[in-house]
């Protein structure tokens, strides 16, 4: 069968696990089916959709966007990974370990050098908390004033030192104004803001279930969004059988 999948890691594995990734293309090939990895973040919204929007340019020299999330709207599991509620020594040590972060601003950058055709030659990322200035609570957690509210993950491609990608990440509890914002710099230059930013819980599952009747437009193998046509909502469109649609989620 063919494979669709929101593992992180999967939506641009060639750089950190190049040997998976050849395994993957490989029995993928020899079954003629394909394997994707998509979701919202990685897989749409920092990567696709500047892709998407560069078309209208003659020439791209840059790609800036930023994500802002208020983690209050979303669920106790995303609220830990973000290290909300931890004092900043705790909070350093589980970045450490990895128990704390956002897995996908990499492979992000990737998608986009490899749609754009840009050798990147580095990529930097740095991860910082969000410290509470106030008192603030979710659903599930209270945070009080100094300590974390969340995470700032940044993340730069770079090439002969220009910085030709910047993904700014920001997902913490009381955030304002959350937005999901796309800055190109070219002719023309195309600057984007989604006002209230992306539900990512409900948006994950619809770009998964709308990428599914793309699939077999695709060669075989291990394949990426970038070779994907964009999705859309056609199944949940009003008039149309939404049965698929309801089943799947």
């Amino acid at each position: 069968m063919n494979i669709i999948s929101t593992a992180e890691e999967l939506t641009y594995p060639f750089v950190k696990y190049p040997e998976t990734a050849q395994k993957l293309d490989d029995l993928a090939k020899s079954k003629k089916k394909v394997v994707l990895g998509t979701g919202v973040n990685p897989g749409f919204l920092l990567d696709t959709l500047p892709v998407v929007l560069s078309g209208v340019c003659q020439q791209v020299t840059s790609i800036r966007a930023e994500r802002v999330v208020d983690a209050a709207r979303m669920s106790l599991p995303f609220q830990r990974r973000i290290g909300a509620g931890l004092t900043t020594l705790e909070f350093e040590r589980r970045v450490a370990d990895t128990s704390v972060r956002h897995i996908g601003l990499p492979e992000s950058i990737g998608l986009i050098a490899l749609a754009m055709g840009w050798k990147v030659g580095e990529i930097q990322e740095r991860i910082a908390p969000i410290v509470a200035e106030k008192n603030l609570e979710s659903k599930f957690l209270k945070v009080q004033a100094g300590l974390v509210a969340g995470i700032r993950q940044v993340a730069k491609g770079i090439l002969a030192g220009q910085e030709l990608v910047v993904l700014d990440l920001r997902m913490y509890i009381g955030a304002q104004n959350p937005h999901d914002s796309i800055l190109i710099e070219g002719v023309p230059s195309i600057d984007l803001t989604i006002k209230g930013g992306v539900q990512g819980d409900r948006a994950t599952p619809a770009v998964v279930v709308n990428s599914i009747p793309r699939l077999e437009s695709l060669e075989p193998g291990l394949r990426t969004v970038t070779d994907l046509p964009p999705p859309s909502a056609r199944l949940n469109s009003i008039g149309e059988d939404r049965s698929v649609m309801l089943k799947t989620f």
